[in-house]
């Protein structure tokens, strides 16, 4: 049995956690520099909010109903997801975390003991609550796919509590006839289109379909998707998490970046986090892509990009902004206020099965592990390239941004008796 644990409303939720006077409001959390709504907690949900709508446009509809307000507090979020994952943890043999707010979970062991899949659902449930204060919705099902549209069921279909289980066809029929094409797992709004002018409307609509046909006609990703459905296991454990093929850190800015050491600053930071995130997954960046632009709405619109190979792929920051102090003279444009930038490392290789150079250098991987172990141990940051800034004048706004509870200091909540 596969299980998937998905948290309602994550952003929204995790705003309640540590300020109970917002506990029974509606909340909603916007996107970087406060763009667009990104989260809604289930209260606003019913007064009609609408979710990824710019926030200037919906601005008087909130203020109308009286909805909190916050910024994206991804300090916050990230320490509340691994405390959730760890509850989540627990309950199985094996977990992977497939994005901030859900987990896959593999039961092997618990087959012949779980008698009562809908009950052991509900037990997770009270155990993230009690633990976390975060609402979850646990699915279970014979493989990934199934598992997932249990999940979609136990938190958006009518006749949910909050735990559903597709472990026969009547309840496997019963559930996918609910659900539109595009709430199938890996069945997107465009594919979902195409799909309908052949006739389909549902998920049951498309698990009826001839697995053969649809790789014939869309590919053999939809085939999966068909068997999936059907209960045959196509997608295994290593599929869900495999390593990225590319990783990105972009932004856009609070303020105008006009200077050219504070566009230095600002592409240096954004590449630190590409390595860090390449060092996660054990991988070697060989290609990076570094851009800039100014906004689309500005009377001169200017986006640049450069592509930089490196000689041998490489996790080490120092060789990552040394790149950028050599490419940037020829991005940047005097006198243009930049409203975007961002690196990407878009062609990794995997570090065990790295192809050595004779006539290059090979680098101390001791420097890096160090690097990674004292940011680690004393916190994100203790340890920085000189050309990053540690005053980010060029950082996001968030005018709404709620304290760090648990990751600083100087925000951990007080309790006055």
């Amino acid at each position: 049995m596969q299980g998937l644990t998905d948290a309602s409303g994550c952003f929204a939720s995790i705003e309640k956690v540590n300020d109970p006077s917002i506990r029974f409001r509606p909340v909603v959390v916007l996107s970087n520099n406060d763009g667009c709504i990104v989260a809604i907690c289930p209260i606003a949900k019913k007064l009609g909010i609408p979710k990824f709508q710019p926030y200037f446009k919906v601005k008087w509809l909130l203020q109308k109903h009286k909805v909190v307000i916050r910024s994206s507090n991804y300090e916050l979020y990230g320490d509340i997801s691994d405390k959730m994952m760890a509850v989540i943890a627990r309950f199985s043999d094996n977990t992977y975390q497939y994005s901030i707010d859900e987990a896959f979970s593999k039961f092997v062991n618990y087959e012949g003991i779980i008698k009562d899949w809908y009950k052991y659902g509900h037990e997770i449930r009270r155990a993230v609550w009690r633990e976390t204060r975060m609402p979850v919705g646990v699915g279970f099902g014979h493989t990934l796919t199934l598992a997932k549209a249990a999940n979609h069921a136990s938190k958006k279909l009518p006749d949910s509590d909050g735990v559903a289980v597709i472990d026969d066809d009547y309840s496997r029929k019963h559930i996918l006839e609910q659900m539109k094409l595009d709430d199938i797992w890996g069945i997107g709004r465009k594919l979902g289109q195409k799909l309908s002018l052949l006739g389909l409307k549902t998920g049951y609509d498309l698990a009826n379909r001839s697995p053969k046909s649809m790789r014939q006609q869309f590919g053999v990703t939809v085939e999966r998707t068909v068997e999936e459905l059907n209960g045959v296991k196509c997608l295994s454990w290593d599929d869900v998490k495999s390593p990225k093929k590319e990783i990105f850190s972009t932004r856009s800015h609070g303020q105008r970046i006009v200077n050219y050491h504070d566009l230095r600053k600002a592409l240096t930071s954004h590449a630190v986090k590409v390595c860090n995130k390449v060092r996660l997954q054990h991988s070697l960046i060989k290609k990076l892509y570094i851009f800039a632009s100014s906004s689309p709405h500005d009377e001169r619109y200017v986006k640049k990009g450069i592509m930089y190979d490196f000689p041998l792929a490489t996790d080490n920051v120092c060789f990552v902004a040394s790149a950028i102090e050599q490419v940037l003279h020829a991005l940047y444009v005097e006198g243009l206020p930049y409203y975007r930038c961002g690196v990407g490392a878009i062609e990794l290789e995997s570090r065990d099965f790295q192809q050595q150079d004779l006539f290059l250098s090979r680098e101390n991987p001791a420097l890096m592990n160090c690097y990674s172990q004292i940011n680690q141990k004393f916190g994100r940051g203790s340890l920085q390239l000189g050309s990053e800034s540690r005053q980010e004048k060029w950082a996001m706004r968030r005018e709404f941004l709620s304290p760090r509870w648990t990751t600083r200091w100087s925000d951990i909540p007080k309790i006055f008796c």
